[in-house]
C-alpha cells in the first residue's frame, strides 16, 4: 500500500501545474469469460488517451496507474521506455509542453477485493458481473489518469464485451453497439461532463435490466425527461423490486428539482445492484451502484425499505453536492458527504412514505457519530487529510453522521429557507468547479445574515461531543423557579459550541399510562451555563428532555427525578421520536459506564415489546448485544443470556403475526439463543416441526437461524452442504462461508485465520464473512479464538503491507481480539503500539480505535460488576 499513496501535497503540486481537457478511455473486457491464467492475475486491456496542458514548458510531472503490465507510454508522439518510467504505480511524464498528448496502453488487473474492476462468477449460473468501484482513487487500477479530485474532466468511454452483455458507463450509450466476428461488441458512451476520476464508472455482464422515465416540467415551461434504469444480476431478478426503487427515484428527483432550482445535469440515471460490493452505495454520476444486499431475498422490516430508499436519496444528493460541484481535496470530503447524508434524512422525510425518518437519524445515525466522536481518532468535520491512506479512513462515523447532524444544527440556526438559497447559490455559482470550506461558507453568510465563521470554527474545525445535562429547582409549592443547561466538554476536545435546542418538560398521565410533553422551550445554549427563564414558573416536570425533538448534536444527561422516571416509564413516551431520543440518551449512558449494563438490557427486556418504531427497535436489540457481549460483566453474561433468550421468545410469541415486529425478534432470538429451549425451537423451525403462528421462514431467515445452531454445535458440515443445495446461490455461498467458520472447533478456527490471514485467495465478500464466523462471542467460541489473540499482533503489520487497503482494513478490524476483554489484551494492545511508533498511520489508526474500544468496555464492566 505505501507506494500506491499520494499526498496532499503532491496533489496540489500537480493541480498547479496541470489543466485537464480529456480521456479518452477503451477498456477490453473479453477476457472477463475466459479460464483464469495458470498463473497471475486474470487482465484486461486498458488503453487511455489524455490531453492536458501544462504551466510551466519542460517541467516533470506523473500520470497514475497500477497495472501488472504496460504494452506502451506514448507522450506527445514519441514512445517512452515503460521500464524507465513506470514504476507500478506512477508513469513519469518528462520535459513536458503547453499542450500535451498521452496515451497508455496496459494490461490491467481484475479485482477480487472490491477495489477498481471487481470480477465476479456467479456459481448459481456459471455468468461473469463486473463493475467498478473507486473511491477515493482506484481508478488508476482501471486506466491511467491524474487521480485526483480536482483534475476534472469529460470523459469518452468506449467498451468491449460479449455482445449479449448489459454494458453502462457515465454517459447514455451512442447507437447500438457495433458487432464484432467473435461474438463481442464495442459500446461507445457520451462523452461526460467535467467530473472527477472517481466517480468514473463501468458495470458491465448479462445484468437483469428494468427502465422507466422520469419527467419533470418546470415553472418556465421546459421540460426535463430523464431515463431511469435499475440492474441487478439474473439470479436476483425473481426478488427485484425495481418499482418501488424508480418510485423513490422519481419522488427525489421531484425533491431536488424543488429545492435546488438546477436541473439533473447528468442525462440518464442507472441504478445497478452489484454483487460482494464493499460499501453501500456509490454517487457516479449516470451510473450508480449500490449492494445487492439492497435486493432483499426474503422478508424484511419496513426498516430496510427505509434504510434502502434513504440511501437511494444519499446518492442522489450527491449528483449536486460532490458530483456537480466537487471538494478540491479530501480534506473538505465533507462537503459531498455530510450534505447527502443531511439531504438524503430531509428529502426521506419530505418526498417519500417513510415520514418518520428523522426518528431513525437521531436513533440509528447519531449512534455511529457519538461513537466515532469519542475515539482518539475523532477529528474535526473538515479534516486534516494528509494522503490517500487518511482519506480512506475518513469515511467515518464523523465526516457522514456527525456532519449530517450539525447540517441539521445549521438549518435550525440560519433557517431552512436561507439554507436551501445558499445551496442553490452554491450549485450555480461552482457547477463543474471545485469548491473548498470557504466557498460554501460564503453563500450561506449571504443568505443567512450571519457570521459564518465563527459557526464553522465552533462545529466544523473542532472535535468532540458536548454534553449536555439539565439543573433545576423548584419552591414549595413544586413550580420550577429555574431551569438551566449545563454544558460540558472533555479534556481532550474541550470545545463549548453554540446549540439551538428544545427543552420539553414531560408529565405521566398514570390513568392512561402515558408520558407526553405539557411545556416546550428553544433557546440558543452558550457557554457552561445556559438559562431557560421562559419555563420558569412551570409544573414539576418528571422528565425534563435536553434536546427534545433532535435539534442539535449533543449527549444529554438526566437530571435524579427524569432517569428514575425513565427506568419506570420510559416506554410510555406517546411521541416517538422523544422516545428514540431518550433511547439514546441511555445507551450513551451505558457506553460512558455511567449506567450497568444489566440496568440497560433490563430496560430493553421491560419497554423494547412495546415500542412502535421498528427502526428503533432493531437498533436496540443490537446495542443489547453489544451490552451483553462487551460491557456485561463476565460473572453475569450467561445470566444475561438467559433473560435475553426468554425475553425473545416470550416477544417473539407476542408480537403481531406476520409482522416486522415478529421478524425482528425472531433473528433477535437466534443472536441470543443459547439455552436448550431456545434452540430446540430455532432447531424446530428449521426442520419444519416447530411454529410460531404467522412466522415465515424463508431462506434467509433459515441461514440466520443455522448460523446459531452451527455455533452451538448442534449443526454439522453436512448440513451446511445440504443447506447450500437449497440455496445455490452467491448469497447462499457467504452464508455457508460463515456458517462454516463459526463451528466451535479449534481445527474449524485455525482453517478459517489461514484462509484469511495467511491466504489471498478469497474474495472480499469471502473476507468479510469468514471473520464473522470466526468471531462468534459464545464463552466456548472465545476460548477457541483466546489463541489468536497474540498472533494478530504478530500479523497485522505484514498484512497492511502486502494486502490492497479495503481488504487491510477488514482483517485488522476484523481480527482484533475484542472478544477478549480482559486487561492482558489491552497491555498486548500498548505493547505493540508503543514498538510500532513507525508504522503507517493508517494502521495505528485502526488499532488504536480497537483498543479505545477494548478500555471502554473494560470500563463498562466494572461499573456493571459494581452493580452487582
Amino acid at each position: 500500500m505505501p507506494g500506491e499513496n499520494l499526498t496532499r501535497e503532491e496533489a496540489r503540486r500537480r493541480a498547479g501545474l496541470l489543466t485537464v481537457h480529456g480521456y479518452e478511455v477503451a477498456l477490453d473486457l473479453r477476457s472477463a469469460t475466459a479460464p483464469p491464467p495458470s498463473e497471475g492475475p486474470r487482465t484486461f486491456r486498458s488503453t487511455t488517451t489524455v490531453r492536458f496542458d501544462c504551466a510551466e514548458e519542460g517541467a516533470t510531472s506523473f500520470a497514475d496507474l497500477i497495472a501488472p503490465h504496460v504494452h506502451s507510454v506514448r507522450l506527445n508522439g514519441e514512445s517512452l521506455r515503460v521500464e524507465e518510467v513506470f514504476d507500478g504505480t506512477r508513469v513519469a511524464l518528462p520535459d513536458l509542453r503547453a499542450t500535451n498528448e498521452l496515451t497508455i496502453d496496459a494490461q490491467c488487473a481484475y479485482s477480487r477485493t472490491g477495489e477498481g474492476l471487481h470480477h465476479f462468477l456467479d456459481p448459481e449460473d456459471g455468468e461473469t458481473y463486473l463493475y467498478t468501484q473507486y473511491e477515493p482513487a482506484d481508478a488508476r487500477r482501471v486506466f491511467a489518469n491524474f487521480e485526483q479530485p480536482d483534475l476534472k474532466a469529460p470523459f469518452d468511454f468506449t467498451v468491449t464485451a460479449p455482445a449479449r452483455w448489459t454494458v453502462l458507463s457515465n454517459g447514455a450509450r451512442e447507437g447500438e453497439p457495433q458487432l464484432l466476428d467473435d461474438g463481442s461488441a464495442i459500446w461507445r458512451f457520451a462523452r461526460t461532463q467535467p467530473i472527477s476520476t472517481y466517480i468514473t464508472a463501468v458495470v458491465a455482464g448479462p445484468y437483469h435490466y428494468v427502465s422507466d422515465t422520469y419527467r419533470r416540467t418546470f415553472e418556465d415551461g421546459t421540460e426535463l425527461e430523464v431515463p431511469l434504469g435499475a440492474l441487478c444480476r439474473k439470479g436476483l431478478a425473481k426478488h427485484f423490486d425495481a418499482d418501488d426503487i424508480f418510485t423513490v427515484t422519481k419522488q427525489g428527483l421531484d425533491f431536488f428539482h424543488d429545492h435546488f432550482d438546477f436541473p439533473y445535469p447528468f442525462g440518464k440515471y442507472d441504478q445497478a445492484f452489484v454483487p460482494e460490493y464493499n460499501i453501500g452505495a456509490m454517487e457516479n454520476p449516470g451510473c450508480v451502484t449500490f449492494r445487492e444486499e439492497f435486493v432483499f431475498r426474503g422478508k424484511v422490516t419496513q426498516a430496510s425499505y427505509e434504510g434502502r430508499a434513504n440511501v437511494i436519496l444519499h446518492e442522489m444528493a450527491h449528483m449536486w453536492f460532490g458530483d456537480l460541484v466537487t471538494m478540491e481535496w479530501w480534506d473538505d470530503l465533507w462537503l459531498k458527504e455530510s450534505f447527502a447524508d443531511f439531504m438524503g434524512a430531509f428529502a426521506l422525510v419530505d418526498a417519500t412514505r417513510f415520514t418518520n425518518g428523522w426518528i431513525t437519524f437521531a436513533n440509528r445515525r447519531k449512534s455511529w457519530a457519538y461513537r466515532a466522536d469519542q475515539l482518539p481518532s475523532t477529528h474535526p468535520v473538515t479534516a486534516d487529510i494528509r494522503d490517500l491512506e487518511d482519506a480512506k479512513l475518513n469515511f467515518d462515523g464523523i465526516t457522514y453522521a456527525k456532519g449530517a447532524s450539525v447540517l441539521k444544527q445549521l438549518v435550525a440556526y440560519v433557517g431552512q429557507d436561507a439554507f436551501l438559497e445558499g445551496a442553490r447559490r452554491y450549485f450555480k455559482r461552482h457547477a463543474w468547479g471545485n469548491t473548498r470550506l470557504e466557498d460554501l461558507l460564503s453563500v450561506l453568510a449571504e443568505t443567512s445574515g450571519r457570521d459564518m465563521g465563527e459557526w464553522a470554527k465552533a462545529w466544523l474545525q473542532t472535535a468532540g461531543v458536548n454534553t449536555l445535562t439539565p439543573q433545576l429547582t423548584y419552591d414549595e409549592r413544586g413550580r420550577v423557579t429555574e431551569l438551566a443547561i449545563l454544558q460540558e466538554a472533555s479534556a481532550s476536545h474541550p470545545e463549548l459550541r453554540p446549540h439551538r435546542v428544545a427543552v420539553g418538560l414531560y408529565r405521566r398521565d398514570p390513568a392512561a399510562g402515558t408520558l407526553e410533553r405539557y411545556a416546550r422551550a428553544e433557546v440558543d445554549v452558550s457557554g457552561a451555563r445556559t438559562s431557560v427563564p421562559e419555563l420558569v414558573g412551570s409544573e414539576r416536570p418528571d422528565l425534563v428532555l435536553v434536546n427534545d425533538e433532535d435539534l442539535t448534536y449533543c449527549k444529554i444527561r438526566f437530571d435524579e427525578v427524569s432517569l428514575a422516571t425513565l427506568r419506570e416509564h420510559l416506554g410510555e413516551i406517546t411521541d416517538p421520536l422523544a422516545r428514540a431520543v431518550c433511547w439514546s440518551a441511555v445507551w450513551n449512558l451505558t457506553r460512558d459506564g455511567l449506567m450497568p449494563a444489566r440496568d440497560f438490557i433490563r430496560l430493553v427486556l421491560r419497554f423494547a415489546g412495546a415500542e412502535s418504531e421498528i427502526g428503533v427497535l432493531q437498533m436496540l436489540h443490537a446495542q443489547t448485544r453489544l451490552a451483553l457481549d462487551m460491557y456485561a460483566a463476565p460473572a453475569w453474561r450467561e445470566e444475561g443470556a438467559r433473560l435475553l433468550a426468554e425475553g425473545a421468545v416470550s416477544e417473539l410469541r407476542r408480537a403481531e403475526p406476520g409482522s416486522g415486529h415478529q421478524l425482528a425478534w425472531a433473528r433477535f432470538l437466534s443472536a441470543v439463543a443459547g439455552g436448550e429451549q431456545e434452540l430446540r425451537l430455532l432447531a424446530g423451525l428449521l426442520a419444519g416441526t416447530g411454529r410460531v403462528d404467522g412466522l415465515e421462514v424463508d431462506q434467509e431467515l433459515r441461514w440466520t437461524f443455522l448460523e446459531t445452531l452451527t455455533a452451538e454445535g448442534l449443526a454439522d458440515e453436512e448440513a451446511l452442504r445440504a443447506e447450500l443445495s437449497r440455496d445455490d446461490t452467491a448469497s447462499g455461498k457467504r452464508h455457508q462461508v460463515r456458517c462454516l467458520a463459526a463451528r466451535p472447533s479449534a481445527a474449524v478456527k485455525a482453517q478459517a485465520w489461514a484462509s484469511v490471514v495467511e491466504s489471498d485467495t478469497l474474495s472480499n465478500a469471502l473476507v468479510e464473512a469468514t471473520i464473522s464466523g470466526f468471531t462468534q462471542p459464545g464463552r466456548d467460541q472465545r476460548a477457541l479464538i483466546a489463541p489468536y489473540a497474540g498472533r494478530y499482533f504478530e500479523v497485522i503489520e505484514s498484512i497492511w503491507e502486502s494486502r490492497s487497503i479495503e481488504i487491510g482494513m477488514a482483517i485488522v478490524r476484523g481480527l482484533y481480539p475484542a472478544l477478549q476483554t480482559t486487561s492482558e489484551t489491552l497491555e498486548a494492545t500498548d505493547a505493540w503500539l508503543a514498538d510500532h511508533e513507525s508504522s503507517a498511520p493508517a494502521l495505528r489508526r485502526l488499532v488504536l480505535e480497537s483498543r479505545d474500544d477494548l478500555a471502554r468496555a473494560l470500563d463498562a464492566q466494572r461499573a456493571d460488576a459494581d452493580a452487582g
